[in-house]
């Protein structure tokens, strides 16, 4: 197995890749370092490499379908090219890697784009947990000239939203952090409420950090638009026959390193929010309502659909 692809199985597993959108760029990565050390002749070993880093790299985590699809689009690009040279297809394997990055980096920007307009002058932005899209979009409405600050959540066990806070101070965007618990005792002074997600569903939910759907729960309560900002990418195929997939629990240790003998600790690390509490998704074919996705998908990436 290739050592590259082992060792980011292995930060993506211990979380030391975070983000949907950074966990798929750094699949894609591996992926294309298997591809470029491989050592053999024949087409057929080659696939059999790519297809043993696709499962480690699976594994790694159990709610991603953005790096999923990716590598799905990836194999099965190769599987489906005429060329049988592996010179040629290591080639190939940089192509369409490059391509796909390129296909990422496009809809970040359209989601940045579409988002930013929906934040107003002298408004109040709640974010929980961390996602690249939602900072982008936060930062591309700092750049249009809106003045406005952000509550983002600490995001426990493991803090993700410190980072979030880190990245939009160094942008110059006001910003207030709050424990998770608190969200609804500040929904009320908040205009706009914008969070990532790890995965789309079928229906037209999404699976993101622990503690979303309550965020959105409170959102909805105090009437106050709740909005997912993510790729259409990270639709989860497996979804439309009506399985959620594994909700990933990690390390309990994460949220108390020595708890007392006998006692159960649980720490899921997503939850599931339903598209009746969420207003609109942000994606980069513009601001969608939820039910929709499923045609999106049909029309836009039909590939994704393939053999599930």
């Amino acid at each position: 197995m290739n050592e590259f692809v082992l060792e980011t199985a292995e930060k993506i597993s211990h979380l030391e890749i975070q983000g949907a959108r950074n966990v798929a760029i750094a699949a894609i990565n591996a992926i294309k370092q298997a591809a470029k050390r491989s050592k053999t002749k024949q087409k057929d070993a080659f696939l059999n490499e790519l297809m043993d880093a696709k499962a480690v790299l699976f594994v790694s985590r159990a709610t991603e379908p953005l790096m999923r699809n990716a590598i799905r689009y990836i194999i099965q690009a190769v599987k489906s090219s005429n060329k049988t040279n592996v010179t040629e297809l290591k080639d190939f394997v940089s192509q369409v890697t490059t391509l796909f990055l390129e296909r990422l980096e496009r809809s970040k920007d359209k989601i940045s784009s579409f988002g930013s307009k929906r934040i107003s002058n002298n408004s109040r932005v709640l974010t929980h947990c961390h996602s690249s899209t939602v900072t982008n979009l936060l930062r591309k409405a700092k750049l249009d000239g809106r003045k406005f600050e952000v509550i983002c959540t600490e995001s426990r066990p493991v803090f993700q939203g410190r980072l979030t806070a880190k990245e939009l101070l160094d942008s110059g965007i006001k910003t207030t952090m709050i424990v998770d618990s608190a969200v609804r005792h500040f929904m009320n002074e908040v205009d706009f409420v914008v969070v990532g997600a790890d995965a789309i569903t079928s229906e037209g939910n999404i699976i993101n950090k622990i503690g979303t759907s309550m965020v959105a729960l409170a959102a909805k309560e105090a009437r106050t638009p709740f909005y997912v900002a993510t790729e259409l990418l990270k639709f989860d195929p497996v979804t439309v026959l009506g399985d959620f997939g594994k909700i990933e629990e990690r390390n309990p240790k994460e949220i108390w390193n020595n708890p007392p003998h006998g006692l159960i600790v649980r720490n899921p690390a997503f939850d599931v929010t339903r598209r009746n509490f969420i207003h609109g998704i942000i994606c980069e074919e513009g601001i969608m309502p939820p039910h929709s996705i499923s045609e999106l998908i049909n029309r836009k990436y039909p590939w994704i659909l393939e053999k599930i």
